[in-house]
């Protein structure tokens, strides 16, 4: 497909909790890089989620610890712990104001975000900021409808959204993509581990070699 060249490619940002990373996220990081043709995709643990009324199982560090094993290896996705060192609460819009700086004015910056997420992104901090530095990468699953959208939200997801690449853009369009539905939660993976269950086929080897070493999830 192409793509207008640019210094620094085209990126892509998935960011989660990764409690643990497991099988599912990695499906997704590949399907968004391949389907968006995406040189490098930044998938960032959350330092301190601010959005969960529960901490995470293992810490910050843990956690992306756990995401540079997952991915070793992987071609163009890197594990990028900028939230987990940053002190305080870590806004998406942050994140993204940052990688513009790194990447320059004219780079091409994708931010996969679910459906239901894009739900509620008027709630986020500063969220119409989020078009002016990156394209939004919609995941949708089965059922999704924009009815349900706020009233603002809904306008951009009208009047912004593109169904091909003919002409790619820094940032501030909207494509919804047919990425694989996420069947596999992380919450299932910790209650599984806790009772002491047969995690292998859903974990990476060297993460539940990991998990084990350091007791987490118990």
């Amino acid at each position: 497909m192409a793509r207008l060249p640019t210094e620094h490619g085209a990126t892509g940002v998935f960011g989660g909790t990764f409690d643990p990373v497991h099988h599912a996220h990695l499906r997704l990081a590949r399907a968004f890089r391949d389907e968006i043709g995406l040189d490098r995709v930044h998938l960032i643990p959350a330092g301190q989620p601010y959005h969960r009324h529960s901490q995470p199982g293992a810490s910050p560090a843990q956690r992306l610890a756990m995401l540079e094993l997952a991915i070793a290896g992987e071609p163009g996705l890197i594990a990028d712990g900028r939230e987990v060192r940053r002190h305080g609460h870590a806004y998406t819009v942050d994140t993204l104001q940052e990688l513009r700086h790194e990447l320059g004015p004219g780079a091409e910056l994708w931010f996969l975000i679910g459906g239901d997420a894009l739900e509620t992104l008027h709630t986020w901090q500063r969220w119409p900021q989020l078009l002016q530095l990156a394209n939004l990468a919609v995941a949708l699953r089965p059922g999704f409808t924009a009815a349900r959208l706020h009233p603002d939200v809904a306008a951009c997801w009208q009047a912004r959204q593109v169904s091909d690449f003919s002409n790619r853009t820094p940032s501030g369009t909207i494509r919804a993509l047919a990425l694989p539905p996420i069947t596999l939660s992380a919450t299932e993976v910790r209650q599984q581990l806790a009772s002491g269950q047969d995690c292998s086929a859903l974990i990476a080897p060297e993460v539940l070699a990991y998990i084990r070493r350091h007791q987490l999830y118990r």
